[in-house]
């Protein structure tokens, strides 16, 4: 919890004059026993009406003064709280966006997103209950015990041995809070992931009719996720009754032991009024710590998961290094490049070399599963080589600027992902400060532009959630715009054609001759290849071989099967 709390450091103004003012609270609470004694003990007892009302004013005086101060620290204590919680949210998505892939695969995303939503308000919450009341109900505990022996030191000695036991149970209750708080939050991380995936596969799980099955799974997590929440709630239930339980027993014990003191001339009536006074706020302080118990355990689980994100997470993609004002030409070297996903032994990719010339059309091809979009992924450092190295104009790509090296790539991903917004707002997306005439000649590059004419509200139709409002090819084409309107120095298309028909992708392919850049394709389509300046063939993560289609034809019995197939 100390790195999440260090958050609050900026606001150290805010906190101290939200202490203050609960502190002040907190005097008046105090002290208000002691001026009920002194007005029984000194006034109505004695007769003295001038000692009532001065005393009696004085209180009163002091009851709007915590009023006031109660107002003002709620302010302050609020702006911390959500201050705190506008950094920690700030601070854990810089680190999503700077990390690389490999640490990011730790996390779900649902996970993640309960982490920058759920968890970050569990902390936003302690802090402001801990500068209105978390610290103060300790405090009151404390400064009521203390004050107690002032007032009758024989009566106040029940505190000392009820408040030993108050807090050893209160310890142990938040240790294993704490730890069923965890589960509960591990549980509704997966709650929302089973969710995530049924609302984005709703067309899928209609068409095979499985709405049964997945009602069912959703079923069996979010039971687990109540027992675990009932295991959680009925172990912070228990505490209230023990704590009352003990306290309760203390007011009886002081009534008890007064009673005899005060027969004796021990103790006067004022003494025992304010005891039991003490004794009450106490009582009620406990009531609120069972609340804040609660609130503390829910807080560490949420903690300890931020932690992660913030320490796990490291700002790999934040490094600037001497080449960063080279123009990349686009001449492309893998040099016996390996490669596997973290925490696996299984080898994505197996010591492959091959050089792309600038300017060079490449088309890439094989079987699902060998290693085409991994090879991809590699050039704008998503993912690091495991071995062997890759080079852009005889430089390492370790050696780039990662800025200006995405800067100079145009990807376009297998899966199409598209924002919300107008079609231009996400072709310009690829560069904001791009004008229309831009938007325009990328749209027309990438065979979209007749097609985003014919909508009603033409370059500011909206497109629907993850682009439901479009066909596949629409949305490929989109995102092809999108890459294009960068001018790269470097294409990737991971497969980006699939759901073009002929006419049109070749019709891309004549307007792509437009762009001086070097362009690798991830394909299926031999068509596609063909057109290519080389092919590179792969199989089980090696390149088998590389050429053009006449040579590979004539030399090959992979290319040979996947021509065979295809024509």
């Amino acid at each position: 919890m100390k790195l999440v709390f260090s958050y609050l450091k900026p606001y150290r103004i805010v906190v101290v004059i939200a202490l203050v003012l609960m502190l002040l609270e907190l005097a008046v609470e105090l002290t208000a026993p002691l001026i009920l004694a002194k007005i029984i003990d000194d006034g109505v007892v004695a007769g003295d009406i001038n000692v009532v009302l001065f005393w009696g004013a004085i209180l009163m005086a002091s009851s709007f003064l915590a009023f006031f101060a109660g107002i003002i620290n709620s302010f302050y204590a609020a702006h911390a709280g959500q201050s705190t919680g506008l950094d920690l949210r700030g601070a854990m998505f810089r680190r999503i966006q700077l990390s690389s892939f490999a640490k990011l695969e730790r996390f779900t995303t649902s996970s993640l997103i309960m982490r920058l939503t759920n968890d970050v308000t569990q902390i936003q919450n302690t802090v402001f209950m801990g500068l209105r009341i978390m610290m103060r109900a300790p405090l009151l505990i404390l400064g009521g015990v203390v004050l107690s022996f002032f007032v009758n030191e024989r009566l106040a000695l029940v505190f000392l041995i009820v408040i030993p036991l108050l807090v050893i149970t209160i310890t142990i209750l938040m240790k294993k809070g704490a730890l069923f708080f965890g589960w509960v939050q591990r549980k509704l991380d997966q709650v929302n992931h089973v969710t995530r995936e049924n609302l984005m596969a709703l067309k899928l799980i209609k068409a095979f009719v499985r709405r049964t099955h997945e009602v069912k799974r959703f079923v069996a997590n979010n039971e687990q996720l109540k027992d675990n929440t009932m295991k959680a709630l009925r172990l912070m239930e228990v505490t209230q009754p023990v704590l009352l339980f003990l306290m309760n027993g203390s007011i009886i014990a002081v009534l008890w032991f007064g009673s005899f003191q005060l027969n004796t001339g021990g103790a006067q009536v004022g003494e025992i009024v304010a005891i039991v006074n003490y004794a009450s706020r106490i009582t009620g302080a406990l009531t609120v710590l069972s609340m804040i118990i609660m609130v503390l355990s829910r807080a560490k689980a949420s903690a300890g998961r931020i932690e992660e994100v913030l320490t796990h997470c490291d700002a790999d993609e934040e490094t600037i290094n001497q080449q960063s004002n080279q123009q990349l030409s686009g001449l492309i070297e893998f040099d016996q490049v390996s490669f596997s996903y973290p925490e696996s032994k299984q080898e994505i990719l197996s010591d492959v070399s091959f050089t792309v010339p600038a300017y060079k059309t490449i088309a890439v091809l094989g079987a699902t599963g060998s290693g085409k979009s991994s090879l991809f992924q590699m050039i704008p450092r998503l993912y690091e080589p495991t071995s062997g190295a890759i080079r852009i104009d005889g430089v390492n790509i370790d050696d780039l600027d990662l800025g200006e090296l995405r800067e100079s790539i145009g990807y376009v991903s297998q899966q199409t992902m598209l924002f919300s917004g107008s079609i231009r707002e996400n072709i310009s997306w690829g560069k904001p400060e791009a004008d229309m005439d831009e938007v325009i000649n990328a749209a027309q590059a990438a065979q979209i532009h007749q097609t985003i004419m014919t909508l009603p509200d033409g370059y500011d139709t909206r497109i629907g959630q993850r682009g439901v409002n479009l066909s596949g090819g629409q949305k490929q084409r989109i995102a092809i715009a999108r890459a294009l309107i960068r001018k790269p120095q470097i294409l990737l298309l991971d497969d980006s054609t699939s759901a073009l028909d002929n006419r049109t992708e070749a019709a891309f392919f004549t307007s792509l001759r437009h762009y001086p850049c070097t362009t690798i394709i991830i394909t299926q389509k031999l068509s596609t290849a063909i057109s290519a300046d080389s092919i590179l063939l792969f199989e089980h993560g090696e390149l088998l071989a590389e050429g053009q289609h006449d040579t590979l034809l004539n030399h090959s019995a992979f290319y040979q099967e996947l021509y065979a197939s295809q024509y």
